[in-house]
């Protein structure tokens, strides 16, 4: 089944997407405000969505939120910031079922509802509440601080920082705890406007959704101030290593997490980029990989072993769990399978089997709404048009000698290594 986007411009700097699908009982709706990644204002743009959240003039708690939800047959809310790249997505999606199923409609009150808590919120004195915002401060402090319980996670958030210290990428999604001490209701009211004024504003729709409707409903309801509307600049990603850099960092741990941080210095505009996915695929997809066969399965050195591919910053990362004293093997190794993909050391089958799971995996998003609306989110910001079945068809056609061309320019920039004290 092909499935096609079909884009409007809708406002200033503001675009609606909609998939028209029949395959869900559900539809959803996601918003999308974008802003160029920056450490000034990365904090502020986490706690918006939550304070957000809190109450509209409508419904004046989260609770009275929860409640209209419930109304609309258990419709589900969900908010979140994402890094992609070096863009900051704040995100507002509510998905619901289809107004067949219900012999109700139900679609024009709870586009209302997801667009009021976007641009109607509650205030005191024409600001946001004092209360909500020092109670969400809390919560986004704590999970910022609970990073650091996920030490596989932890550890590629630091690598990348060690790797790209003078590059935006460093900046962490959820922003930073000394500056959440500075964020207060004026500033944050004041920086909300802005981002209501100047944001990208992607808007993706998918299910059996009426276009013309929905893209009325969402005209007529989403009325902004639009003006000095952000440019997303493309990510630099051609960088040469001048240095290899290691960075040890100690903590009490029984087992040390190993991340080798690569430059792949292949743009994602360019013609090889599906192949070197698919060399990504071979090097550290999964149980047939070569750094799972030979870092696991024949040397025992590794609790786990991938690699994954940053495609917006054009990085590589493998990520490793492994005992402390096997630290200089395994680097050997790991760097010796990456060499071998570089020379060809692979075989056809080997080919086959990393475009399947490639193919599978791109297959699986057309089973998930929300997965279709990041792609679709995903195919704005690298400015691509290409449908589902495009994609696997230009998979299937890369060949052995794509793949080591593709492989050709990858640099290792930063070893990290978390280790016991």
């Amino acid at each position: 089944m092909e499935l096609k986007t079909i884009r409007k411009e809708i406002g200033k700097g503001v675009h609606l997407n909609v998939l028209k699908t029949d395959k869900f009982k559900t539809n959803i709706i996601s918003i999308y405000l974008i802003r160029p990644l920056d450490k000034e204002e990365v904090t502020k743009n986490a706690l918006l969505p939550l304070v957000l959240n809190r109450g509209t003039k409508n419904y004046n708690t989260s609770l009275d939120i929860q409640r209209k939800l419930e109304d609309l047959y258990g419709a589900n809310l969900s908010i979140d910031v994402s890094k992609k790249g070096e863009k900051h997505a704040i995100r507002f999606s509510i998905e619901f079922i289809d107004d067949k199923y219900t012999n109700e409609r139900n679609i024009e009150e709870t586009i209302s509802l997801l667009i009021e808590i976007i641009i109607n919120p509650i205030l005191e004195n024409g600001k946001f509440s004092t209360k909500y915002i020092q109670q969400e401060k809390e919560n986004l402090k704590r999970r910022i601080e609970s990073k650091i319980n996920d030490k596989k996670q932890y550890s590629v958030d630091r690598c990348i920082e060690e790797m790209c210290k003078d590059e935006k990428f460093s900046i962490n999604r959820l922003g930073y705890v000394d500056d959440l001490e500075k964020v207060n209701a004026d500033n944050l009211y004041e920086h909300y406007k802005t981002v209501l004024s100047t944001s990208i504003i992607e808007i993706d729709a998918v299910g059996d959704i009426n276009i013309t409707e929905v893209e009325e409903l969402i005209k007529n309801k989403f009325n902004l101030e639009r003006k000095n509307i952000v440019e997303l600049p493309r990510e630099e990603v051609i960088k040469k290593v001048e240095k290899e850099n290691v960075v040890y960092e100690d903590m009490e741990i029984s087992q040390g997490k190993l991340i080798l941080g690569y430059r792949t210095n292949l743009p994602y505009e360019d013609e090889l980029y599906n192949a070197f996915m698919i060399g990504n695929e071979i090097l550290g997809g999964g149980p047939n990989s070569k750094l799972f066969l030979n870092v696991r399965e024949k040397e025992s050195l590794a609790y786990y072993i991938y690699s994954q591919s940053f495609k917006y910053k054009s990085l590589m990362l493998i990520v490793s769990g492994i005992e402390f004293e096997n630290f200089e093997k395994t680097v050997d190794i790991i760097k010796s399978q990456v060499d071998e993909v570089k020379k060809g050391v692979f075989t056809e089958d080997d080919i086959e089997n990393a475009k399947n799971s490639i193919i599978t995996s791109i297959k699986a998003l057309t089973d998930d709404s929300f997965s279709l609306c990041e792609y679709i989110l995903a195919q704005y910001l690298t400015n691509d048009d290409k449908t589902i079945d495009e994609f696997i068809s230009n998979i299937r056609k890369v060949r052995k000698e794509d793949i080591v061309n593709a492989f050709q320019n990858i640099e290792l920039d930063t070893t990290y290594f978390l280790k016991s004290k």
